[in-house]
C-alpha cells in the first residue's frame, strides 16, 4: 500500500484545510496518509508520527507552504529518495512551484505513477574544532557564515585545498543552484538553473569590492576557517539551523551523495516560475 506524508505550513489555516482535503482524497484511494505530530490535528484524517518516523515511513511527500516548509521537509527526509509535491501556499515559492489549482491534477498523476521528478543537489556540511568532527548537516539551499553582531568578519577560504582569499565581509554564503534564488540572490549572486551541477560562493557586502561571487563545479570542496580574535560567529544552514562557531573552527562543504527529488508539473518551466516570482514582465496600461 502506498504511503503519503503531508507537511503543512505551521500556523496556516489555509494549508491545514487543503491538507485535510488531500488526506481525505488519498484515504478514499486506499492510500495511507501520515503527518507530523508537531502540528497536531492540522491534517485531520492523517495518522500523526514523530518527524523521524514519518520520514522513514512514507514513499511520497506533499508539502503545503512556502520554501521554508519545503526546506524543513527536505531536512526531515534526511537523504531518502522520496518524491515531493510542493504546493505554494507561502511567499515566493521557488521550490513549491505548484499552485493550489494545479495540485489535485498533479497528485492524480503521482498516485497513478505517471509523473517525472527533478533532482536537486544537496550539500554536506562538516563542522570541526581542533581537528575533531563536531557535527554534520545536509542542506538544500545554503550555508552561511556570518557575525551575530552585524559586523565585518574575516574568513580564510580554500577551494580544493587551494587558498583563494581571506574574505573581509558581513559573511560568506555557499549555495546550491536551488539556493541561488535565496540569500545568494539578495547578495548579488547569479541565478543558476536548478539542475546544473555547480556550487556558488558569495561574499556578503565585502569590504573589497573586487571580491565577487564565484561559481565552481560540484566536485570541488570548500573549506572556511574563522580567523583569530573574532567573536559571535554563527553558521546558519538553510535559514533554519544555527550553529555557534569560534576562532579556528573549520567548516568543510562539498556536494552530498544524496539529493532531493521534486515532482515536476509538466505545464510549467523554471523560466515560467522566475517570471512569476521575480515579476520580470510587468504589464503597463497603454494610454488611451
Amino acid at each position: 500500500m502506498k504511503k503519503f506524508g503531508i507537511i503543512v505550513k505551521v500556523g496556516s489555516a489555509e494549508a491545514a484545510k487543503l491538507g485535510s482535503e488531500i488526506a481525505a482524497w488519498l484515504v478514499s484511494k486506499e492510500i495511507e496518509v501520515f503527518t507530523e505530530t508537531t502540528t497536531p490535528g492540522a491534517v485531520a484524517p492523517a495518522t500523526e508520527l514523530a518527524p523521524e518516523e514519518l520520514a522513514a515511513t512514507v514513499d511520497n511527500m506533499v508539502v503545503l507552504g512556502g520554501d521554508g516548509t519545503m526546506l524543513h521537509a527536505a531536512r526531515m527526509l534526511n537523504g531518502r529518495k522520496v518524491p515531493i509535491v510542493g504546493v505554494n501556499m507561502g511567499g515566493l515559492g521557488f521550490m513549491t512551484a505548484v499552485t493550489v489549482d494545479e495540485a489535485m491534477p498533479l497528485l492524480e498523476s503521482v498516485v497513478a505513477g505517471t509523473f517525472n521528478v527533478e533532482e536537486r543537489m544537496m550539500l554536506s556540511v562538516e563542522h570541526r574544532r581542533d581537528g575533531k568532527l563536531i557535527s554534520t548537516h545536509r542542506i538544500l539551499n545554503d550555508a552561511v557564515v556570518k557575525s551575530a553582531a552585524a559586523r565585518l568578519i574575516r574568513v580564510e577560504t580554500r577551494i580544493n585545498d587551494e587558498y583563494v582569499t581571506t574574505y573581509r565581509a558581513d559573511g560568506l554564503i555557499v549555495a546550491t543552484p536551488t539556493g541561488s534564488t535565496a540569500y545568494s540572490l539578495s547578495s548579488a549572486g547569479p541565478i543558476l538553473y536548478p539542475t546544473i551541477h555547480s556550487i556558488i560562493v558569495v561574499p556578503i557586502c565585502p569590504f573589497n569590492l573586487t571580491n565577487r561571487p564565484v561559481v565552481i563545479p560540484d566536485w570541488m570542496s570548500i573549506d572556511i576557517k574563522v580567523c583569530p580574535e573574532q567573536e559571535n560567529i554563527v553558521l546558519i544552514m538553510d535559514g533554519q539551523v544555527d550553529v555557534d562557531i569560534v576562532c579556528n573552527d573549520l567548516i568543510s562543504i562539498k556536494r552530498s551523495a544524496e539529493s532531493v527529488y521534486l515532482v515536476k508539473y509538466e505545464g510549467k518551466s523554471y523560466f515560467d516560475i522566475l517570471r512569476e516570482r521575480l515579476m520580470w514582465e510587468v504589464k503597463v496600461d497603454k494610454e488611451s
